[in-house]
Parts: structure tokens; sequence; C-alpha cells
């Protein structure tokens, strides 16, 4: 079975231009290379030599005039990331690992913008020593972590969106709010819920209470303007981050939300003595400006919000004022 696994590598190794003794190095760069990508770099990391896979880049060695620097492979702003480490290498420095990097895997690739073009590579690298103990080029190993890239782009993003609504849940708008308060905040940011939600639980139970919070949710979501982040911060509240607007814009925002909502919300006139009447559902925010802290600024919203409810609901109220709508 070794010798097989050798004889096969020395063969691997005759095509992209190697000697029985690089075959053998090149074997023990890895045990398994299918669907992986095989390539040979000189002492200044010009690609040599390639499996034949690598056209699966849209890279066509046979037909290049000159011969591509591995960091030609890289999306641009990797580009110098990977020829640090090349170089490192190369250099005699540390090579152990894998370094990961983005692919652009089209042909246009000084100008193709296409998201699914791109994909990520992992690459394992092992310098070649001529007689003299002086590194003369490298053997490098490409092989794709697309898929578990997208599975930890998925996992992150379970990790920060609320399940029930999808929208961003509170650990990650306070992440917002601190990056916010990092550049001078100012911002305006409002505390919405629904109004009577309690009462609307223990009469109708968990289901209906998801529901409604997930239709307004989505209503947000369709009166939110460009460049609005929305957050579920419990099974109750929800925020609105509301850069580049004035204070009285901003009242003005939510107070047409909440006059939206209260409109839309309306039952039906007329209900039949066979159904059961159905709830009024309105909402109450409060409003701060993002300042301070994280907890001041939400504090500030919430104690809004309380004022508005205690008002009687269906209102907009900042903090240290009787009533901002």
């Amino acid at each position: 079975m070794a010798n097989h696994s050798l004889d096969r590598w020395g063969t691997v190794g005759m095509k992209i231009g190697l000697n029985d003794v690089e075959g053998h190095v090149l074997h023990g760069l890895l045990e398994e290379a299918s669907g992986d990508i095989v390539v040979r770099l000189d002492r200044h990391g010009f690609i040599i030599h390639a499996s034949a896979n690598i056209a699966e880049l849209g890279l066509d060695l046979s037909a290049a005039l000159l011969l591509p620097h591995i960091t030609d492979l890289a999306e641009r702003d990797h580009a110098a990331f990977l020829g640090a480490h090349v170089n490192a290498a190369l250099a005699g420095g540390a090579h152990g690992g894998w370094v990961e990097f983005p692919v652009i895997a089209c042909a246009e690739r000084d100008t193709c913008r296409e998201a699914h073009c791109q994909r990520w590579y992992a690459l394992s690298l092992r310098p070649m020593c001529n007689a003299s103990g002086i590194a003369d080029g490298a053997l490098c190993l490409m092989r794709s972590v697309q898929q578990l890239r997208s599975l930890e782009g998925e996992l992150h993003a379970r990790a920060v969106t609320d399940p029930l609504t999808g929208l961003a849940n509170r650990q990650a708008f306070c992440a917002s709010l601190r990056r916010h308060l990092a550049r001078g905040g100012g911002q305006m940011v409002a505390v919405l819920a629904v109004d009577g939600m309690r009462a609307l639980l223990l009469r109708y139970g968990q289901r209906t209470a998801d529901e409604v919070m997930w239709g307004f949710a989505k209503f947000l979501e369709t009166m939110a303007l460009p460049g609005h982040e929305l957050a579920q911060l419990d099974g109750e509240r929800f925020a609105v981050l509301l850069p580049e607007m004035t204070a009285r814009v901003a009242r003005e925002w939510v107070q047409d939300v909440v006059t939206t909502f209260a409109g839309l919300a309306a039952p039906s006139p007329g209900p039949s003595p066979a159904k059961p009447k159905a709830p009024q559902l309105t909402a109450s925010a409060g409003l701060a400006r993002v300042e301070c802290t994280v907890d001041w600024t939400l504090r500030e919203a919430e104690l809004g919000l309380v004022m508005a409810r205690a008002g009687g609901g269906r209102q907009v109220a900042v903090a240290g004022h009787r009533r901002a709508a």
C-alpha cells in the first residue's frame, strides 16, 4: 500500500515537473489530494507548474505569456497577506500550518465583482532546497474551505439573529451601538413595543403572541428607511437605530410608525356575534440619543417607552420630556 501511494505521488510529481525526490516530498505534504490543487513555485513565488484542476480558478497556464505569481490568485485585499506568508517561507522562515484567503475563481479576476465567484482556499507550503540547502522554490497545496467558511458564516448569523423575527438580536445591536459610540455617537435610537403584550399572551397564548411579534417585526422592516438598523431586544421590545436623522425628524418618523401600525392593526368593524372580538393592537416608543455608553443610551430610550405607555400608549416619548409627539 505504501509503495503504491509513493508511486502515485511520483506520477503526480512528474505531471507538474518534479523529480523522484520532490515527488516523495509531495507525498509527505498531503495524504489525499482529491479536489486539491498542487502548485510548484520558483524562489520568487511565481507559479512554474500546477495540477490541471487549477483551471477551476479560471487560470490557464498553457496560455499564459508571463508566469503568474501566487498572489495573483488571491482577492486584491488579501494579496499582500498571502505574499508576506509565501516570502517568509521561501526565505527560510516559519511555514507550518495553513493560511486562508479568498480567490476570485473567474478568468476575469481583475474586473469580476460577482460574489459567487469568490471562494475561500487554504494554502500549505513546503520549501524545496537545492544541494546547498538554499530554498529554490516551494511546493504548495491549495484546498477549498468554502464550505467551512459558509458554515461559519451561517453559525455567526444564527448567533446574532433572533430566531423568531430574523432581526438582529440584542447582542448584535449593542455591538453596533458600541461602534457608533467609538466614532462619536450622536445618532437617534428608538425602542418600540406593542402595547399590552402581557395581557395578549395570557388571553390568547404564546402562539398568537409570537405571530404578533413576527408581524410587528415585518411591519418595522417595511417602514424602515435605507440605513436604519433594526433589532429585537427581547420578547417584547424592538430597537431601531436612526442614523443621519435630527431629533425632530426621528420623532416624526417614529410617530408615523406608531400611527400607521395602529391603523393597520385596527379590527374590522362589526364583528360577528359568533366570533370573539379581535384585540386592538397599538404600539408605543421611546427615543434617545446615542451617547455616553450603550447601557445609558438604551436606558434612556426604554425610559421614554415607559413614559409613553404610562400616558395611555400609542405615543412617542423622550425621557426628561413630557411628550415628544
